[in-house]
Formats: structure tokens, C-alpha cells, sequence
């Protein structure tokens, strides 16, 4: 049986004995046995951990395929536990379960995996908070892996979805990395989306991670150790299955695999300045939709310009638009500007208000271009009353003369418009036009702190952004 130490501690002296950071995935799919029975689910596991257990930091065996086949089926499990333990009782085994309930429900999930099958870690879903896993956290020396950003194509239709200034994902990694004060708890967070992985990793820099994905499921290994590892070198378990399973010596797969896992971890870490402020992740995702450009690009004023800037792309990257978005409202709500309306500035401003009005609750409203001359014949379309107050939204500011027509189609409607906050600020003298006649305005980031953070995080390089500067004091000079 297991001792009474740390689940983690356990783990790391594992860890470091084997030289060893691969989780082998104990997976009996029924296409893979000569028959669907519970003998040939146990037989197929045993010679794999037989053959690999000297590679292993942990083996991982996924109950869900045992269970399938009843009584027969869960002895089965609880066998090949027992076998794990016999080959070698330091190496741990995650129980794949995903367990998620309260009270004693919970309890009883707890006994089975730890008391009735011996596991020593389980895999559990946090979706019902912190009352969910304190029951696993009553067995000294066992330890669970949170379920937080998973490695299949839907992850992201939960996890996420915006929570305060960052995702639920994110979330879930501080909570659990608060409700771990034992070294008993770690997170599950998958290889195929590397820069959600990083964003784990940065939200819980101490924290075991369980990464699935790497194999059949096309994570990049290299990339996944790099954003998963701690500065120990350590941290992180990458398990693979079905590469193992199907692989014609599981033996030699495994240290090949292993090896790999150190010769990455050995490099050079890479520099992480702490969890990415929310002016990089602006910068950053409107880089990744492609709202920047460098290169050389003609402008509608005939100028050739080194730098481009067209918010309108972000209708082609979701998640980018959501970053955009919030960081508005976040924005809206932290300066805690009064207003009963968004009013977007057709047409870039558009998809963004609309999506941070969602995320805020806001009413939306909008000058149209040109005015309908049948129906209502609305200039402004929308739910409003006259007298009501609207924060006016855009993408850029230049020089500002352009939102006057917006702030008087807004007025002869009968709204009000005291504030004018833009995503990005070209610095070319919006701010002063604007407040000369009498509106607050306000920025997200102006091009300098755009450009300052694009060159932080490596998308800029040093000679692009000189030259870059050279042109902006050029033409601010002839303006």
C-alpha cells in the first residue's frame, strides 16, 4: 500500500529515480483485444506495463474501459493495480476517472478508487467546486489530477469562456493551486493547444500537470515540454497510450519516449516573465488574427507605410475577437464609466462591441451609415430612451474628426455620449481633439505600448520596430 508522504513528493522521487517523466496510458479499447472480455483487458494491460515500467513515471489506466465490463471488468481494474504494485511499488498509478460529485458521493468515489482499488491518484472535474475534491484530499499519501484545460477539440466550448480578465481554464488552475496545501492535487491540461498550456502552467507555476495529447492526438512534444515544465525541469508527467499500445516493441517506444521527454527538459528554459499582463494578451491576440502586419502597405493617403492595422480580421478568429472584447469591458468596468448603452462605430467596431456587450449585459446600440429612407428610417438602431448615456466604441483613433459623425448621429437620437474608448490609439492626436470638445477619451493601448509589447513578446524584432519608429516621427512631424 501506498505510504503516508505527499502525493507529490511521492511522485518527484519517482520522478527522479527512474529519470522518468512518462504517464503510461493503460487504455484497453475493445478494437485492440482479440476478444471484449475483461481476461483480455487485464492481459493487454499487465504486458504492457511489463514491458515499459522501468521507462515510467506513472502508469495511468482508464477506468471507463473496465467498468464497461461489469463486475468481471472492475476486478479486472483492481487486479492490474495489484500487479502495478508488485512489479514496482514506488511507481504510482493515476487512476483515469474523472470523477465529480459531493458529499458522500464523493466519499464513496474516494473509497473506491483509493481503499477498494489502491490507486493512488484519481483524475476529477472541478465543475462543483472545491466541496468535490476535499473528500479525495482525506487519504494521506494520495493525490488527484483537476481536470482544467483537456486536450479535445471541444475543450474550449466551456473552459473557455471568459472569467474575470482571463478564462475559465485559468480560473480553475489558481483555485486549485489555493486548494492545494498538502501537495496532493495537480491539473490535467492538454498538449494540443500549447498557448492555452503555457497560460496553465503561468496560472499555477507550482503544480503537478498531467498532460494528455502527445501521439495519436498530434501534440507537438518538444513545445509541450517546454510550456509545461517548471524551472526544477520537473512538474509535469506527458502520458501516452495508444503510440505505446500499437507500437511494435512497447519497450524500446518507451525509452525512446523518455529519453526525448529529458533531452527537451534538459535545454535551456524558456524566460517567463510571471502570467502575461493584460496589454501583452491584447497585443497578442491581435497579432494572431493578423491585425498587424509589418511589411510595406500603400495607404488610402498614397503613404507607404511599414505598418498595418485593419480590426476588422478579427471576425475571422474567435477567440481573439473574445480577448479584444473583454479586455473593453474589464476596461469599462475598471474606469467604472456610467452608461446605459454600448454604441459601436460601424463597421470594425461592430462584431467587437457586440461580443463585449454580451459578455457585459450591455444593451447595444448603433449609428447607422447611411440612413434608411423607408421603415422607421432610424439613423440609430437599437433599445433606447432618449436621455439614455452611451459609451461610444471603435477600433482606432488617428487624428478623432471621424467619430464626430457617429457622437452627432448619437445626440440628434437622443442620446447622450460622454466617453469614447478605442482598442488602439494612434497617437496622432485623437485625444486632444476630443477632449478639447469635451468628451473623455479613452485607449486600451496606444501604438507605442503596442508595438513595446509586441516587441516583448519576440513577434517584433528590434531592427522592424526601429524602423517602424523612424516612420511615425516622420509623419508625426509633417502632420
Amino acid at each position: 500500500m501506498p505510504d503516508s508522504n505527499p502525493f507529490v513528493r511521492r511522485l518527484e522521487a519517482r520522478a527522479r529515480t527512474a529519470n522518468s517523466l512518462l504517464c503510461v496510458g493503460l487504455d484497453p479499447h475493445p478494437g485492440q483485444l482479440p476478444e471484449n472480455t475483461a481476461e483480455a483487458a487485464l492481459t493487454f494491460c499487465t504486458r504492457l506495463v511489463d514491458a515499459t515500467h522501468e521507462a515510467a513515471c506513472a502508469f495511468k489506466p482508464n477506468s471507463a474501459f473496465f467498468e464497461a465490463l461489469g463486475g468481471p471488468g472492475v476486478e479486472a481494474l483492481r487486479t492490474l493495480i495489484a500487479h502495478i504494485r508488485a512489479v514496482d511499488p514506488a511507481i504510482p498509478v493515476i487512476l483515469d476517472a474523472k470523477r465529480g460529485d459531493i458529499a458522500s458521493t464523493a466519499e464513496a468515489y474516494a473509497r473506491s478508487a483509493f481503499e477498494a482499488l489502491g490507486a493512488d491518484a484519481i483524475t476529477l472535474s472541478p465543475y462543483l467546486g472545491k466541496d468535490s475534491i476535499t473528500p479525495f484530499l482525506a487519504y494521506p499519501g494520495r493525490g488527484a489530477f483537476v481536470l482544467c484545460r483537456t486536450s479535445n477539440p471541444g475543450a474550449g466550448d466551456l473552459q473557455d469562456l471568459p472569467v474575470n480578465d482571463g478564462t475559465l481554464f485559468e480560473a480553475v488552475a489558481a483555485a486549485v493551486q489555493a486548494w492545494d496545501e498538502g501537495g496532493a492535487l495537480g491539473l490535467v491540461a492538454g498538449a494540443t493547444d500549447v498557448r492555452a498550456l503555457e497560460r496553465v502552467r503561468a496560472a499555477a507555476p507550482e503544480l503537478w500537470l498531467l498532460v494528455p495529447g502527445i501521439g495519436a492526438q498530434g501534440g507537438d512534444l518538444q513545445q509541450t515540454v517546454e510550456a509545461a515544465r517548471r524551472a526544477d525541469g520537473l512538474g509535469f508527467l506527458i502520458n501516452v497510450s495508444r503510440s505505446l499500445s500499437q507500437a511494435g516493441d512497447p519497450r524500446a517506444e518507451a525509452e525512446r519516449l523518455r529519453d526525448a521527454i529529458n533531452e527537451h527538459r534538459a535545454a535551456p528554459p524558456p524566460v517567463r516573465a510571471g502570467p502575461p499582463g493584460p496589454l501583452a494578451r491584447l497585443a497578442d491576440a491581435l497579432f494572431d488574427a493578423g491585425c498587424i502586419r509589418f511589411g510595406a502597405f500603400r495607404l488610402k493617403s498614397g503613404v507607404e507605410s511599414p505598418i498595418y492595422l485593419d480590426l476588422r480580421r478579427l471576425v475571422g478568429s474567435p477567440e481573439s475577437l473574445r480577448v479584444v472584447a473583454m479586455a473593453l469591458t474589464s476596461y469599462i468596468r475598471e474606469q467604472q464609466l456610467g452608461y446605459a448603452h454600448f454604441a459601436a462605430i460601424p463597421y470594425a467596431a461592430l462584431p467587437i462591441a457586440t461580443v463585449a456587450a454580451q459578455h457585459a449585459r450591455a444593451s447595444l446600440v448603433y449609428p447607422r451609415r447611411e440612413t434608411k429612407d423607408y421603415g422607421t428610417r432610424a439613423a440609430v438602431e437599437g433599445v433606447f430612451q432618449p436621455g439614455d448615456v452611451a459609451v461610444l466604441l471603435d477600433d482606432l483613433a488617428t487624428t478623432g474628426e471621424s467619430k464626430f459623425e457617429a457622437i452627432d448621429k448619437l445626440i440628434e437620437a437622443g442620446l447622450t455620449v460622454r466617453d469614447i474608448v478605442v482598442v488602439i490609439d494612434r497617437e496622432q492626436g485623437a485625444r486632444a481633439t476630443l477632449e478639447e470638445a469635451g468628451y473623455r477619451f479613452h485607449a486600451l493601448i496606444t501604438l507605442t505600448g503596442l508595438l513595446n509589447e509586441l516587441e516583448r513578446l519576440g513577434r517584433l524584432s528590434p531592427d522592424k520596430r526601429r524602423e517602424i519608429d523612424l516612420w511615425l516621427r516622420a509623419q508625426r512631424s509633417e502632420s
